[in-house]
């Protein structure tokens, strides 16, 4: 059982396989250049044909984390580094990944199980021993977590509730004093007891940001994502302002330093470090930084940027070397980034990068590679695997109300497949998924397809297939397109409905998310799914 190939297609990428080994040599452009424009550089491809980061020849071209990877926190424990990132109503969520070279990243497990709300800007941070992880959640009533573990791989405990609803985006510090911080939105500060699992008296503020000039095309103020690294004799403070959407121009990164973690804060004279500045670029909204060590002294950033065209991959996580100036301050040296820059140095690979987003459901791989969309506290319960297939329990009426099983696709053209078969009363189908108001994709029963657009369902015509058929989706660019099979894939009939998907975003309905493919199971009874394939086109 086979993808089809449009010759055009198969040209252009060399007739490259399904299966491309990981870190193949094999090139893909991440888009075609314009008349008159340079050729845009080459990734190498991974899993499934994924594009990666590594160049495999010393250099790395950016995302670093392609795909919906917001909000990056980074910890260095010796050797190893620790990414998490904001997962929204995504559960199990907090993903944490592990690198040794900075560039190929392996996710290890979600910390996160319970849902509290929508999972805003984490902060991953180790003292005394342990693992501990702060983050916002927006729900009724907000508040700020912490969740531990003794090792990295868990097990986490249990969300512990830290109150501070007016706060977003803790970053935890260590004073010159031992004493412990979260530091907050807005230049707010509050003081934690020694083992990090509650606060001490009351938030106070600590610091005023830079503000840029009245002129400048931004979303809003938004001080938030404060993060402290100490270097040399300072404590630096840095901060995103500007709006995390909205205009291309809007997002930026400015940083202040103390002697004291006490303060008082000195504003970077160089601020902004980091901007989007031309609609031209190709990384917009860039922001939301951590500075931090590389394995032989030299200094990176990580922080994120929604890629030139495509606000439906969401924010991805850029890598951006950092030097130090001579009057105790630094700079960001990898400009645009739209150009390969020099690789971390001094780091050992520890595997290949991401993973399969193919899945033949010998596990079920819940948080590393699926998750639901706001689950209730028992959604586990409707999935299990069994021979090589997923059983999942309906649930709801349509996508908007089941809770829907979904992936993280970084690249801008992909398709993927599933057999679906479905009981006497049940719904299932393949989506293109941003939130429950906002979906498409392709459903069917025994007896009509029922499609999804605009977050409605929109049209049943006839099943000829019955109970059982073969199902793909392609977002080429975000032209999507439906074909389906009853014969196992030797013949494919293409869905008399077409649809573009190139607003199905923030921008457009709020929330912060990607548009994502996943699958899903309303009404009832239960659908069974096998061996879903993705490919990178």
């Amino acid at each position: 059982m086979k993808f089809d190939r449009r010759d055009a297609m198969a040209t252009a990428l060399g007739a490259a396989s399904l299966a491309a080994a990981p870190g193949s040599a094999t090139a893909v452009s991440p888009h075609a250049p314009g008349p008159g424009t340079r050729p845009a550089p080459a990734y190498r491809k991974g899993f499934d044909d994924q594009r990666i980061a590594d160049l495999g020849d010393g250099r790395f071209l950016n995302p670093l984390m392609a795909g919906d990877h917001p909000d990056p926190s980074i910890l260095r424990d010796g050797k190893d580094y620790y990414l998490t990132f904001s997962t929204f109503d995504s559960y199990p969520g907090l993903v944490i990944w592990h690198s040794r070279d900075l560039l190929n990243w392996q996710p290890i497990t979600a910390a996160l199980t319970k849902n509290v709300g929508a999972v805003w800007a984490p902060d991953i941070c180790k003292h005394g021993g342990r693992y501990f992880i702060y983050f916002p959640a927006k729900a009724s009533p907000n508040a700020n977590y912490v969740i531990w573990a003794d090792r990295i791989e868990g097990p986490w405990s249990d969300p512990i509730d830290l109150g501070l609803p007016d706060h977003i985006d803790p970053g935890h510090a260590v004073g010159e004093d031992g004493s412990r911080w979260l530091f907050l939105s807005g230049g707010d500060r509050i003081r934690l007891r020694d083992d990090g699992l509650s606060t001490v008296g009351t938030v106070e503020h600590v610091y005023d940001p830079w503000h840029y000039p009245q002129d400048w095309d931004v979303e809003g103020f938004s001080p938030e994502g404060p993060k402290i690294v100490r270097h040399g004799a300072y404590h630096y403070l840095i901060t995103a302002v500007g709006g995390t959407a909205g205009p291309p121009t809007g997002h930026m990164v400015i940083a202040a330093r103390s002697r004291s973690i006490h303060g008082p804060w000195e504003n970077c004279p160089h601020n902004p470090i980091v901007r989007t500045t031309d609609l031209a670029e190709k990384w917009w909204s860039r922001g939301h930084a951590t500075v931090f060590e590389g394995p032989v002294g030299e200094w990176w950033s990580v922080y994120h940027g929604y890629e030139r065209d495509f606000w439906t991959l969401g924010r991805q996580t850029l890598l951006d070397p950092v030097t130090w100036t001579a009057d105790g301050w630094f700079k960001m040296n990898g400009g645009d980034l739209s150009a390969p820059l020099a690789a971390p140095q001094g780091g050992s690979k520890s595997g290949p990068h991401g993973l399969p987003l193919s899945d033949d459901f010998s596990t079920l791989e819940l948080g590393r590679r699926w998750n639901f969309f706001k689950p209730a506290a028992d959604e586990r319960r409707r999935a299990r695997v069994a021979d090589k297939c997923l059983h999942l329990r309906a649930s709801g009426t349509a996508p908007v109300d089941s809770s829907p099983l979904l992936l993280i696709a970084g690249d801008q053209a992909y398709e993927f497949q599933c057999e679906i078969e479905v009981d006497p009363g049940t719904t299932a189908g393949l989506l293109l998924f941003y939130d429950q108001q906002l979906y498409c994709g392709l459903g069917f029963d025994a007896a009509k397809f029922v499609t999804h657009q605009y977050g409605m369902e929109r049209g049943r015509p006839a099943n000829p297939h019955g109970a059982r058929m073969l199902m793909r989706v392609r977002n080429d660019r975000h032209i999507v397109s439906f074909h389906t099979s009853a014969d196992g894939g030797q013949t494919w009939q293409r869905f008399d409905r077409g649809m573009e998907v190139s607003g199905y975003h923030h921008n457009v309905r709020g929330g912060f998310l990607m548009l994502r493919p996943g699958l899903y199971a309303a009404g009832k009874g239960e659908a069974r799914f096998r061996d879903f394939r993705f490919r990178a086109l």
